[in-house]
């Protein structure tokens, strides 16, 4: 088949997994001859200037929204918006459009129906905290009267959840993220701890995600103070930042913690802290399947996660990790102490990790099945 002309559309440019999953695929299909633009609706963290040098296709921004204006300011800027979609989808003449997140779903897939893009797909990365009931409702009809072809599900508890909401199984297909293997080129270990404030010599746990409530970060800090009595000399790392951080700065504090729990706030290069890491915690509420988790293992390290969604596909009891369940400090507290005091389990299952990571999340294998999507959707019948 000829190459694709494909849209990439994301709610909003911020650092998180969906909007990586947008980014690499769109890195790999640009890479193999395919026409790619990747469009948001705004730009949340400030990030389009350096996205836009970054990647060698062109990345849009909507500027449908704006931080700190008015209600009634932001409806004529989502207005606009929509009409710039309009006129891209018209312009470009797309034969494949792929959406992220629920409002991606929502806002595009009409428009795109509209403009008789030929191809229609949208994915769902996991629980949206807070949504209403009638905006499930308007999701599921959207999907299930050929506004999308398909919905890309990230993992099997994903798809149910979509079943759940009512969604029809035929319209449903699984394909798990993937990651690009993380590279131990370069990376000193003994400096990048130095930098961080963690001997060469200490335990050092780490945590990855924006610092929000589902993220659960709080749970780790309060399993800390159990951990340092069998490990004085362990550190907890969390890496991300987010409208929690002054609540978490408040916490270390009032429980005497400033030594043994940093906050290592926003970092491009994550890498240099899970090349780094002894084990790699994850106490969310609720995940889809967070590339977080898959860098870390890929980075090869052994992994504490609650029995959420996504992770329990990943991380497999006593192979590659265990499983606690949420909102239990002393759960995780005692499933570190088991790691720190087990030297060759913590080998045994980092080196699990990896493989599986290589094995089954990797970025092209994910870009691949997204691929072949395409092609099926594209050799039926136009929808319109």
């Amino acid at each position: 088949m000829p190459p694709f002309s494909i849209l990439l559309f994301g709610t909003q440019m911020a650092v998180g997994g969906a909007q990586k999953v947008l980014l690499d695929q769109a890195a790999w299909f640009h890479a193999r001859g395919h026409k790619v633009i990747a469009a948001f609706f705004y730009d949340r963290d400030d990030l389009h200037e350096k996205w836009q040098k970054e990647y060698p296709f062109p990345v849009l921004n909507l500027s449908s929204f704006h931080k700190g204006r008015g209600g009634m300011s932001n409806v004529f800027s989502i207005t606009a918006g929509m009409w710039r979609l309009w006129q891209l989808l018209k312009r470009e003449d797309f034969s494949v459009i792929e959406t992220f997140t629920h409002d991606g779903n929502m806002l595009a897939l009409p428009l795109a129906r509209m403009a008789c893009v030929p191809v229609r797909i949208a994915t769902h990365h996991g629980i949206v905290a807070g949504i209403r009931p009638w905006r499930e409702k308007a999701h599921a009809w959207l999907v299930n009267h050929d506004f999308a072809q398909r919905i890309v599900a990230v993992s099997a508890m994903t798809r149910q959840k979509l079943l759940d909401e009512g969604i029809h199984a035929e319209r449903i297909t699984v394909i798990p993220n993937g990651i690009t293997p993380l590279g131990a080129e370069n990376i000193n270990r003994e400096q990048i701890r130095k930098e961080t404030g963690i001997g060469l010599g200490d335990p050092f746990i780490l945590a990855v995600g924006r610092l929000v409530p589902s993220k659960a970060h709080k749970i780790l800090i309060d399993a800390m103070p159990s951990v340092l009595e069998k490990f004085p000399n362990a550190k907890a790392g969390i890496c991300g930042d987010g409208i929690l951080r002054p609540d978490l700065e408040r916490q270390i504090e009032k429980m005497g913690l400033r030594d043994s729990v940093k906050l290592l706030g926003h970092s491009d290069h994550v890498e240099n802290y899970l090349l780094s890491a002894d084990i790699f915690v994850m106490p969310s509420f609720w995940e889809g399947l967070p590339l977080a988790l898959l860098e870390a293992m890929s980075a090869g390290l052994p992994v504490i996660a609650t029995r959420v969604e996504g992770i329990e596909e990943a991380v497999e009891e006593d192979k590659n990790g265990l499983l606690i369940p949420t909102g239990n400090p002393d759960a995780l507290a005692e499933s570190i102490i088991q790691l720190l005091a087990d030297g060759q389990a913590r080998r045994r299952m980092g080196m699990a990790s990896q493989e599986k990571a290589h094995r089954s999340y990797g970025a092209g294998r994910m870009c691949e099945q997204y691929l072949e999507l395409m092609r099926e959707l594209a050799q039926k019948e136009p929808q319109s």
